[in-house]
């Protein structure tokens, strides 16, 4: 029972393997490959199968971070990933990219923030706590923001918050002058997404529609949201 985990929504390229049977990650491989994930990420794959002694019949299931974060690398990572459970009729689970992150912060009696840079002071992100076992809940919807509104809304939360970022060295001064001794920010290895938690996030999911299953932008490319607001103008005239 193989679990191929798949993550290109941001910088980093993740792939890693996960044996269901004997509750263990057998391979995982990171680069930060960032605008080479399309040419990267199949012979990536191709590798860890073989260093996992898999063949593809092997696989059970498929998990793909699914976004927000680069629109090409979550366009590339899904599109693969569907297309590989297609062909091997096996199911695809799509996992939240931001879930991925703040599993870096489990088991910790604080709340976790994580976040992807998003351009024009944006980001996208989301609040999140873990419980003693390593689970998460979101407990603040996953959104696109302006990161200065984001952090006075934080500043009412009663409880120290641990920020999570491959982004985080562009905004860090904001976060510490913001919120001072309530934020944490821990060393560079929590700031990257692991492929080995994301395939153990959707170990026990069911299986989406593989027609269903579709990235989670968190916001409308520029274009669809210029063509809506001149529709919005031109309902108005």
């Amino acid at each position: 029972m193989s679990i191929l985990a798949i993550d290109t929504s941001n910088e980093t390229l993740g792939v890693s393997i996960y044996d269901d049977h004997i509750q263990k990650t057998k391979i995982e491989y990171t680069e930060n490959s960032k605008t080479k994930h399309s040419k990267r990420l199949m012979p990536v794959i191709d590798q860890v199968m073989k260093d996992a002694s898999l063949y593809p019949k092997d696989l059970t299931k498929i998990v793909v971070a699914k976004g927000p974060g680069s629109y090409t690398g979550v366009r590339i990572g899904l599109s693969t990933a569907k297309m590989m459970g297609w062909t091997l009729n096996i199911p695809v689970i799509g996992v939240s990219s931001l879930e991925v992150l703040a599993l870096n912060g489990a088991n910790q009696s604080y709340k976790i923030c994580p976040f992807f840079d998003a351009r024009r002071g944006l980001v996208y992100t989301g609040l999140y706590e873990s419980d003693e076992l390593g689970q998460i809940r979101l407990v603040k919807e996953e959104q696109n923001i302006l990161f200065s509104d984001w952090l006075n809304q934080l500043k009412k939360e009663d409880q120290t918050i641990i920020f999570l970022s491959p982004d985080v060295d562009l905004h860090k001064e904001t976060i510490r002058e913001m919120l001072k001794e309530k934020a944490i920010i821990p060393i560079e290895k929590f700031h990257i997404p692991s492929p080995s938690l994301l395939a153990i996030s959707g170990k026990n999911r069911q299986g989406e529609s593989i027609h269903q299953l579709t990235p989670n932008y968190l916001r409308l490319v520029e274009a669809e949201a210029k063509w809506l607001a001149k529709q919005k103008e031109q309902d108005n005239e």
